[in-house]
């Protein structure tokens, strides 16, 4: 990964009254040093892709504490990591993005959480939830509930999140227990600062080996018949010690207020959006004081029923703040007052959304109508007027479109190589037809919106040939299945590959060889290219054989398999064409080669800066359309969809369309002049060098060609004008 972390490595170091400054993610990350965790591993995925990213980078100061850190093929078998945990008294910690990424590790998280554990052991989830989110939308919360596994939800405050991380290890050592921590989107990003502690060193490490393995213990196995004891063991012993230590810990935090008669539950990552709305009513201060006494969740699961009856005790109304569906904390504490025969009334989803995220907006809708039910005595105008005139400003807009506000869909970044493929793929559909497309999880699915419009199903990571399956026996025409590189290796070979050579499938998948995980920050996978300074820095061959995927296709038994250059739209078209029209029956793959743009562009980027202040020759491409030669067709645009490839108007008075038109963004991939070869488009793109510190050779020829030039377009002027005369005459 090209990409630096040298300033948040930088921090990691930060010792005892050092004042750290940064993300949360990040402080996250420097808690999990100052608990003195023995290994760390993860599947990188947004919004917590810098935990796992940052100590990856940071080998040379993990291996000084003797702490282990491991880039997991998958969640899975980063969730199997913690069984180290389960006989030896270590802390471990490990990392994804929820929910897909727990889907996937949910067979080892059942069976981590059923013997329990002896060591600390903390899941970090990225909850990748609402407006912002690029997962389904569903919840860990469900997974937590279901296993016997406790999950912690801390309010965006960069002290808050270091003491919880802490206090999650103290917490599943005491309860025998792993513990999930979810971190919004927000909560990840949410800048401030802490007053560090020192790094502990774990006293089992790399460092200090544990000298014999722990002795064998059937009951630690998640195995029949031991898991009945288990689960009586969860219920029975576990939780009721967790719940002990979350009261005497001060896990939730009880934020006091004058107002005795309503109060307000609410989950710890949601906090901060809570004291914004309540701002916007005048009912909380800078600092997040508020006369409505507030009790912050930070622990979601388990409840403490105690500590919710007395905060619920003699108040005629209560507002929970609960994101997602089910309500899985708004049913269990309705159950909770009416076992203890409190009639507080309790709201929750009737005046919030039942779905969705719950953004400052919606809850202070919510709140207007609880305080309106609740408390008729506190002003509501401010709040009131501000959510008028939210709704006036949707309505203008609305008016001004003629209609919703257009959608603003992803895309691909400038120069991506599958952008050229999905052209290709365009060209061939116009050839034989409509085709079955299963898309995959990566950037590549940016092809499902406009101008390519591929996809008829995503089912999960590596999932896209298995999930052509059953196409591909009814189908007439042959399916087609888009996976990257990360796909491929995280599940793709195993739930597609094998299982279509298994079952003799007939179909055809296209595998995007960009180099790394790109959708997730370009982390590296087994198959990523090796640089020549890679290969220094960890003492391998330069000539070393490389770990390729044509090399483990072949060995799986794959027959047909071709390579192609990505940016040859040409010859991705004939491949894909010689691919679904083939006599052979059975599996084709097409690798579909080309480096991941932005990550080319941060390796040649400080090369080039370097060579420029050497005084050194530095040739640039750039591309662009030639105004009188373009007819304002644009299939150029619509084959390739690339953002610098735009319309501008014609400076022809006689040319009512606008014209093609490439920006300053352009980065010289060469796309735009490939598919207008490719697709016998008009011939108006020209392809430029820019040549810094030239040499002398370079100075002559620019003369030699502006002199050529010069006197063609000088006998270019005069011809139609002698034409012209004769004419006239």
């Amino acid at each position: 990964m090209e990409r630096s972390f040298r300033e948040e490595i930088r921090s990691l170091g930060l010792g005892q009254g050092e004042v750290f400054h940064g993300e949360g993610i990040l402080a996250v990350t420097k808690a999990l040093l100052q608990s003195g965790v023995s290994y760390v591993g993860g599947y990188q995925g947004a919004p917590v892709s810098h935990l796992l990213d940052v100590m990856v980078q940071a080998r040379e100061e993990m291996d000084e504490l003797g702490v282990h850190v491991e880039a997991c093929s998958n969640e899975a078998s980063a969730a199997a990591m913690l069984g180290a945990s389960i006989m030896y008294p270590v802390r471990g910690a490990v990392t994804w993005k929820s929910i897909v990424g727990t889907n996937v590790a949910s067979d080892a998280l059942s069976n981590l959480a059923s013997p329990g554990v002896v060591g600390g052991a903390l899941i970090v989830v990225g909850e990748d939830y609402g407006e912002g989110a690029s997962v389904i939308q569903e919840r860990t919360h469900a997974y937590a509930m279901k296993s016997g596994m406790w999950l912690m939800d801390p309010r965006p405050d960069l002290p808050t999140i270091v003491r919880c991380v802490e206090q999650a290890f103290e917490l599943s050592e005491a309860s025998n227990t792993p513990v999930m921590m979810e971190l919004r989107i927000r909560a990840c990003h949410v800048r401030g600062s802490f007053v560090a502690s020192d790094n502990r060193r774990p006293k089992i490490s790399t460092r200090d080996l544990q000298v014999d393995p722990a002795p064998f213990d059937y009951a630690k196995l998640a195995h029949p018949p031991v898991t009945y004891g288990h689960e009586k063991l969860k219920y029975e012993v576990r939780r009721p010690a967790a719940r002990k230590f979350i009261v005497d810990a001060g896990l939730n935090e009880l934020f006091q207020g004058e107002r005795g008669d309503i109060g307000i539950v609410v989950q710890g990552g949601l906090y901060n959006n809570l004291v914004r709305a309540l701002q916007q009513l005048g009912l909380a201060d800078a600092y997040g004081r508020s006369p409505i006494p507030i009790l912050n969740l930070n622990v979601v699961y388990p409840l403490v029923p105690e500590q919710l009856t007395a905060f619920c005790a003699g108040r005629r109304g209560v507002l929970l703040l609960e994101e997602g569906q089910p309500e899985f904390i708004e049913q269990e504490l309705s159950a909770i007052l009416r076992r203890a025969d409190l009639q507080t009334k309790l709201h929750g989803k009737d005046m919030l959304a039942m779905a969705g995220e719950y953004t400052a907006e919606l809850i202070l809708r919510g709140l207007l109508k609880f305080l309106s039910l609740h408390a008729p005595d506190i002003a509501l105008a401010p709040g009131q007027d501000l959510v008028a005139e939210i709704d006036g400003l949707r309505g203008r807009a609305s008016t001004a479109f003629g209609g919703p506000v257009p959608a603003r869909p992803p895309n691909f970044c400038t120069g991506c190589p599958e952008r050229p493929v999905f052209a290709a793929l365009k060209l061939v559909q116009r050839e034989i037809g409509p085709m079955h497309v299963s898309a995959d999880i990566g950037c590549h699915s940016f092809a499902t919106f406009e101008p390519f419009s591929f996809g008829n199903s995503i089912l999960g990571y590596g999932m896209s040939l298995a999930s052509s399956a059953g196409v591909r026996n009814f189908s007439a025409r042959r399916p087609i299945a888009i996976m990257g590189d990360g796909g491929f290796w995280h599940n793709g070979l195993l739930s597609g590959v094998s299982s279509a050579l298994l079952n003799k499938g007939d179909g055809v998948l296209v595998i995007m060889k960009n180099g790394y995980t790109s959708a997730t920050g370009t982390q590296e996978v087994i198959s990523t290219p090796a640089s020549e300074s890679r290969r220094v820095a960890e003492g391998a061959s330069a000539t070393g054989t490389e770990v390729t995927i044509e090399n483990t296709l072949k060995g799986m038994g794959v027959k047909w398999l071709r390579t192609v250059h990505n940016y040859k739209v040409a010859d991705v078209r004939d491949t894909l064409r010689e691919a679904l029209t083939s006599s052979f029956d059975g599996l084709k793959v097409i690798v579909a080669e080309g480096e991941c743009q932005l990550e080319r562009q941060r390796r040649i980027r400080p090369l080039r800066a370097k060579m420029l202040k050497e005084g050194k020759r530095v040739v640039r491409t750039r591309f662009g359309v030639d105004e009188d030669t373009c007819t304002g067709d644009h299939s150029c645009i619509r084959l390739s969809g690339c953002p610098t490839l735009t319309v501008k108007p014609s400076s022809d008075p006689l040319k009512v369309d606008p014209v093609a038109h490439v920006t300053n963004g352009c980065v010289g991939c060469g796309l735009c002049g490939e598919v207008a070869h490719a697709a016998t488009l008009c011939p108006s793109f020209w392809r430029a060098e820019i040549v810094s510190n030239p040499t002398g050779w370079d100075r002559f020829k620019d003369r030699l060609r502006r002199r050529v030039i010069g006197w063609l377009q000088s006998g270019h002027r005069e011809a139609p004008a002698s034409r012209g005369i004769e004419q006239a005459s």
